[in-house]
């Protein structure tokens, strides 16, 4: 148990070195690079990578390099971004963009199975049901990755507080909802960070990211590809072209087509927040060194909430789950179209990204845990689908960013998030009539793992 133990430790906290510095950096690139919106551009290309990435790649570096050097080989490709920051331009970021999204899902991929491996080996030693251990193991690993996102985001609000001034300025016109399509990253008079401090923030990063690798390699155990047979199950996966079939033939499964929309939507709101939220409210009334601090907060209460509804769903069911956060993002996006920014209103920049994250925790929690249930059957394809579509949102919301207004931007997320629900409610009539008296919400504890792997 303490060998296995060990190598859980160390990919947990690799990750979390290597997501301190990946984390920050997305939340800053659409107010550090928003000349010809460079920064969420960049992203959207990333997540296009990712798509295409997701669909063949894992199982084919899993098979030739192992899960340790697999886990070594992706983590470089984020460095690879970090680096691409220092001199940030198309010809760098978009190719280092690419990078970072080919190497985002087998990252994803080797760490599931590494875990997966490690706790079944370790259950058929100790004559243990494998299931509560890998359950064990990937609790421990998402209890510290988690917390990847303060500590990121931490560090470039104090490195950027350095240069901030409190110089007040009373019109704040294009901050909000009606922003003015502008490259100003702020317009409260606080210093923009120079180049020495973007450079200070990214050598941290890069150096973070530098010792994610070095602690995988110097101190995770290499599994033993004959080990058991689970692990050539999970490494003899199907080839590329019966994946990609799969994926796109499960979407004859009419419940898989009414969740599409739901799918969308998990992406589109997280790039919101991310990629409008955090410039056209935050940078523009409070400036950049404030990003960290807000998106600290989305953070913490989407880690909490997380865990809090992961056990309310036993008693209460999804569909109120549901209903709770439909409720909760309708409030804050008609709040956001009317609210004008100000400086001195410092407390509602934290409320929002608090209400946010608490209805983000619902819709991955409760989402994921709905795809595990209604087609348990068919998981490799469904969850191929829910990756697929959710990376289809963040390239939409990051690839629009820079060519609508936020109001119109708002009123695509109302327009998505009202037909979510109509979808998501045709299923659950549909369920309810097939099969009536069955529970709300079972055999949850299956999809765990799953719930993290859609992002990068």
């Amino acid at each position: 148990m303490e060998r296995n133990l060990k190598n859980v430790l160390v990919i947990s906290f690799g990750f979390l070195l290597l997501f301190t510095a990946y984390g920050g950096l997305q939340n800053l690139q659409s107010s550090l690079h928003s000349e010809e919106g460079l920064g969420v551009a960049s992203l959207s290309v990333l997540y296009a990578a990712l798509i295409l990435s997701s669909m063949f790649l894992p199982p084919i570096l899993i098979e030739k390099l192992g899960c340790k050097w697999t886990i070594a080989g992706s983590m470089c490709c984020y460095i690879a971004f970090s680096l691409g920051n220092f001199h940030a331009s198309w010809y760098t970021l978009i190719p280092t963009s690419v990078i970072l999204g080919i190497g985002g899902a087998p990252l994803w991929s080797a760490k599931c199975t590494y875990l997966t491996i490690a706790g079944n080996s370790y259950a058929e030693k100790a004559g243990k049901n494998g299931k509560d251990i890998i359950n064990q193991y990937f609790g421990v690993f998402f209890l510290i990755f988690q917390s990847s996102g303060i500590w990121g985001n931490l560090i470039s609000s104090l490195v950027f507080s350095q240069a901030s001034t409190k110089v007040e300025i009373s019109e704040v016109a294009c901050c909000g909802a009606h922003d003015c399509m502008t490259n100003t990253t702020n317009t409260t008079g606080s210093a923009e960070p120079s180049n020495s401090l973007i450079y200070i923030l990214l050598g941290i990063y890069t150096a973070s990211g530098v010792l994610a690798v070095l602690l995988i390699v110097a101190f995770l155990d290499q599994i033993k590809s004959d080990k058991a047979e689970t692990e050539k199950e999970i490494l003899e996966t199907p080839s590329f072209w019966s994946t990609f079939l799969a994926t796109f033939q499960h979407l004859k499964d009419k419940r898989q087509c009414l969740l599409i929309p739901l799918t969308i939507y998990s992406g589109l709101e997280q790039g919101f927040l991310s990629g409008d939220y955090t410039k056209a409210y935050v940078t523009c009334a409070l400036g950049i060194h404030y990003v960290g601090y807000v998106m600290i907060c989305f953070s913490a209460v989407n880690s909490l909430c997380s865990l809090l509804f992961g056990k309310i769903s036993q008693f209460s069911g999804r569909k109120l789950l549901f209903a709770l956060a439909a409720v909760t993002n309708t409030a804050c996006i008609i709040a956001l179209l009317l609210w004008k920014p100000h400086a001195k209103q410092l407390a509602v920049f934290f409320v929002f990204p608090a209400l946010w994250g608490l209805s983000d925790a619902i819709w991955q929690t409760q989402t994921n845990g709905l795809y595990g249930i209604l087609f348990e059957k068919h998981k490799e394809a469904a969850f191929a689908n829910y990756r697929l579509w959710e990376s289809l949102g963040f390239v939409i919301a990051f690839g629009y960013s820079t060519k609508l207004q936020i109001y119109i931007k708002l009123y695509i997320l109302l327009s998505m998030l009202v037909l979510s629900m109509v979808m998501y409610g045709a299923v659950e009539y549909h369920e309810a009539k097939s099969s009536p008296g069955t529970p709300p919400a079972t055999k949850k504890e299956d999809v765990g793992p799953l719930t993290q792997d859609t992002h990068v």
